[in-house]
């Protein structure tokens, strides 16, 4: 097995290719819509007063252990619950991704194809965080969410302010100058977002491949657990990043 920059081509329709992550992505998000379905409907229809169990259980600790962490930033339980629903999809979604590589054999699982002359198994698993098109997109929007929630909680004109000062309002040259800071600062959010958890996520995954090439029994198994612990870490950084720039964006500028 070789290691790729770049996520490997499954199957073609035309002109478009269809690869192991996309495929990933494709069936994480199936995971979690249909997991939140089940779970809301047994939330719903739950009449006893019996504990919920199984896979309700384990959805409502997680979920209300992610809404005290939002709230100990927005200070604000009703502003934690206007994000929450967008911040804790991003962190589920997000740490399934970086886990979905562990899975033992999984990345054995493919469809044999030729490249430069040899037969070369390309695996069905590949973490979707580990692909940069995927974290380039999910960075895209939670700055654009970012904007948004600032739009909706202040008003296009209050919001502006970050950006655009009144030629009126003095000192006008260091008020321009900090808006285009804060422009500049959008887009670099999008840029540290997306390479930090692509260069953690293929980092380990180079790692791994690596390990299991030299020493495929045992020795592989620290490194393993310290996967589980990166992915679980670089998900909550990037879910608690989101929810910081959300609060930030429905805070007035001065």
């Amino acid at each position: 097995m070789q290691i790729s920059l770049t996520p490997e081509s499954i199957v073609k329709f035309g002109d478009f290719s269809v690869t192991n992550t996309v495929l990933m992505t494709v069936v994480i998000s199936a995971l979690i819509i249909i997991s939140s379905v089940i779970v809301g409907k047994r939330a719903k229809h739950k009449k006893t007063k019996h504990k919920p169990k199984g896979l309700h259980h384990i959805s409502e600790v997680v979920l209300e252990l992610l809404l005290d962490l939002a709230d100990s930033i927005t200070g604000n339980r009703e502003q934690s619950k206007k994000f929450f629903p967008y911040v804790a999809t991003i962190f589920i979604f997000v740490i399934l991704s970086n886990w979905i590589e562990l899975v033992p054999g999984l990345g054995t699982v493919g469809v044999y194809q030729m490249h430069h002359g040899e037969r070369e198994l390309i695996p069905f698993i590949r973490s979707n965080s580990a692909d940069l098109n995927m974290t380039l997109a999910i960075a895209l929007v939670s700055v654009v969410m970012a904007q948004i929630m600032g739009i909706s909680a202040l008003g296009l004109k209050k919001y502006g302010k970050k950006f655009l000062v009144s030629p009126l309002k003095k000192p006008y040259f260091v008020g321009t100058f900090v808006g285009l800071l804060e422009i500049i600062s959008e887009f670099a959010k999008i840029v540290s977002f997306s390479f930090r958890l692509f260069g953690n996520i293929f980092a380990g995954e180079v790692l791994l491949t690596v390990m299991l090439m030299l020493v495929p029994y045992f020795i592989p198994l620290p490194f393993l657990f310290l996967e589980l612990f990166v992915g679980f870490v670089q998900a909550m950084v990037f879910a608690m990043l989101t929810l910081v720039f959300f609060k930030m964006a429905t805070e007035e500028a001065h």
